[in-house]
């Protein structure tokens, strides 16, 4: 009888140790899951950032233009501006701009 009462609190004890066990390696693959998507996120959130900094500023712009072109570029208005369209082995060129008339 002693040594029945002595193996049970034995067996508790393993079979409690082994589910500890389990739930702790499976929440060790959850948080490792959401700080691989949160590091993606971050690499994400800063190529946008670093995109908007870039788009965004006139001055960088004037400063890449320096850089990387030889010739100077000429502001034009949005109304003269027009597309050029290929359909059927024929031209269409539209304005961007409609006025209103």
């Amino acid at each position: 009888m002693k040594k029945l009462i002595l193996f049970i609190p034995i067996v508790f004890l393993i079979f409690a140790t082994t589910l500890t066990k389990n739930s702790t390696k499976r929440l060790d693959k959850e948080i490792f899951q959401l700080k691989e998507n949160i590091r993606i996120l971050e690499d994400h959130y800063e190529l946008i950032l670093l995109d908007y900094s870039i788009l965004t500023s006139p001055k960088k712009l004037m400063e890449y233009q320096r850089i990387y072109f030889d010739e100077n570029f000429v502001q034009k208005k949005i109304e003269n501006l027009s597309t050029i369209e290929i359909i059927n082995n024929q031209i269409k060129i539209d304005q961007m701009v409609r006025s209103d008339e």
